[in-house]
């Protein structure tokens, strides 16, 4: 599939893997009732007739930071995780104290798709692994990326320096999104900003990457972001 920035291609009839028998679905909404069916959970299993536009968008952040939590909130298809178990392996590398809890990491991606702007935009997300070894594949996920969004912890803005060193050094425009773990410091904007060495159009924004509506909020705002950027390349093009 093309993932040109803002890419004109549609594909309505094309199926994604997690195809739903016809008793586990009900018709899709509005333009898309031929062309696609929702899953009982909700999730489209098809690309509605109603998309005209789709985009690849990345989703970056240190290890550990809620990447494919985010993920898995918002797709709109079943989730791909390429997960394995943390082994002693990584013991004195992958730094585990903000998240004690965790048994996996993600080695090579997750993926997920979501329908926005009235199903007319589809956004295919693809989250990178968050430890630094992994920055050949990254710079593999991040090729083509019309933008990505980055997730941070204020426990350990560091951890984000190198994903977002590999989106300057790209070209690849972004927003950062500050993951509000509990008991997480909170900071004053400015502080996270010259934290972060963020430019001042850089949207900077708050979600919960297991809350559905508060990572859709960070998405907007990222793709808002996007067709402003997009705009301005255009006008500054003409000049």
């Amino acid at each position: 599939m093309d993932f040109a920035p803002w890419s004109d291609r549609t594909d309505a009839s094309t199926r994604t893997d997690e195809s739903t028998p016809a008793d586990e679905s009900t018709p899709a909404e509005g333009a898309g009732r031929a062309h696609g069916t929702v899953r009982a959970d909700g999730a489209v299993t098809y690309v509605p007739a109603t998309v005209t536009r789709s985009a690849k968008i990345v989703v970056a952040g240190g290890f550990g930071v809620g990447k494919t939590t985010l993920i898995g909130s918002v797709s709109e298809v079943r989730p791909l995780r390429m997960e394995e178990p943390i082994t002693q392996a990584s013991a004195g590398v992958d730094d585990l104290r903000g998240t004690p809890h965790k048994t996996t990491t993600t080695v090579a991606m997750d993926f997920g798709r979501i329908h926005m702007a009235g199903g007319r935009l589809a956004l295919y997300l693809f989250g990178l692994p968050g430890q630094s070894r992994f920055q050949p594949l990254w710079e593999d996920l991040a090729e083509g990326a019309l933008g990505c969004l980055v997730l941070a912890d204020t426990r350990d803005l560091d951890a984000s320096h190198d994903a977002l060193g590999l989106l300057d050094g790209a070209g690849i425009p972004y927003a950062v999104a500050i993951n509000t773990f509990p008991g997480a410091p909170g900071y004053p904007e400015a502080e996270l900003r010259e934290a972060l060495a963020l430019e001042p159009a850089t949207p900077l924004t708050y979600c919960d990457a297991r809350d559905r509506t508060s990572s859709l909020h960070a998405l907007i705002t990222l793709t808002e972001y996007l067709s402003e950027h997009r705009s301005a390349a255009l006008l500054e093009s003409r000049r």
